[in-house]
């Protein structure tokens, strides 16, 4: 089967701290949805597929014409999908798109707030798998390989200068930075450290695996979201979140979360939540990113807030700052 049949997980980066690094470019990380599209001008098609795999297109029709994009025949680009708002991505926007059904609405959507797909790498074209060149041969393919558009757009990099280039995305209010070596190659479904993400501030992917239920103002949506941590293939209570949403997120998140109820709770044994409130469990199948200052001795987030669904990223990835694969 050639690379143009298969479904392709991405490459992955490792969290890293802010420095200037030798061999290695530097670029903006986009704050939206990580996609794989797969180009043909042959039968006019457009497949895109997010990190778990999942197709996505139907949801994107203002890129359903990506393949006039390119200037050859076939082509994988990797990149990501994010909406726009004064030129930087605004991912409440994109969060507006993610969980559409309905046809009518995300054409009506797709008009109102268009997504753009910022392509950073070329995994294969007309035939040829280019993923063992090096990245910056890569780059320079790509800018070849496409013609950027209303819908497309190629992102900058620069080479070296990575401690500037950080201070600068953080100034301009972007969510950080990737630095990755300019020499590698591109390793499907891998996380390396020839990718590292560097971020303006502290965010985990945690498991969200019940939630109490909402007194007050709060009554009939819920309190906090009880949050989890794989260690060791085991899921470990980290904390519980109930700040970052507004009053309307509470309630359509409340429709959201109750189609995941459970009997039991997730956690094993011995680390799950020992706190007096009421809980109701969930499957161990959203995921959230949340914001915080950072692990208190116990192992427990400080000061967590929520930021964003992670629709794109599998559960089970959902790992320890610096415990990735």
């Amino acid at each position: 089967m050639g690379l143009f049949e298969q479904k392709i997980s991405p490459m992955l980066s490792q969290p890293a701290s802010p420095a200037d690094r030798d061999g290695y470019i530097h670029e903006p990380k986009w704050d939206g949805t990580r996609c794989i599209a797969y180009l043909s001008k042959k039968d006019g098609s457009v497949r895109l597929l997010n990190r778990r795999l999942v197709e996505m297109s139907n949801r994107y029709p203002e890129l359903s014409r990506l393949y006039e994009d390119i200037k050859c025949a076939e082509a994988i680009l990797d990149g990501e999908i994010v909406v726009l708002q004064n030129g930087k991505p605004d991912f409440s926007k994109l969060q507006e798109r993610e969980h559409l059904q309905d046809p009518f609405l995300i054409e009506i959507r797709s008009r109102l707030i268009p997504a753009t797909f910022m392509v950073f790498d070329l995994l294969y074209v007309d035939g040829a798998d280019v993923t063992r060149e090096p990245l910056l041969r890569r780059k320079r393919l790509l800018e070849d390989v496409v013609r950027e558009s209303d819908r497309l757009l190629l992102t900058d990099f620069v080479e070296g200068d990575g401690l500037a280039y950080f201070k600068k995305a953080r100034k301009l209010g972007l969510e950080g930075i990737m630095a990755k070596r300019a020499d590698s190659p591109y390793l499907i479904g891998k996380r390396s450290n020839l990718w590292l993400k560097v971020k303006s501030i502290n965010t985990v992917d945690c498991v969200v695996c019940g939630y109490t239920e909402g007194e007050g103002r709060r009554k009939g949506t819920f309190g906090a979201l009880l949050l989890g941590l794989y260690k060791q293939d085991k899921l470990v209570y980290v904390g519980r979140v109930g700040t970052g949403f507004t009053d309307a997120q509470l309630h359509e998140y409340a429709e959201l979360i109750g189609g995941y109820r459970a009997d039991s709770s997730p956690f094993a044994e011995g680390a799950g939540y020992r706190g007096k409130h009421k809980v109701v469990w969930l499957k161990p199948e959203l995921v959230a990113e949340v914001k915080y200052m950072g692990f208190a001795r116990q192992g427990g987030l400080r000061a967590p807030s929520f930021r964003r669904w992670r629709t794109d990223k599998p559960a089970k990835q959902c790992t320890f700052p610096g415990a990735e694969d």
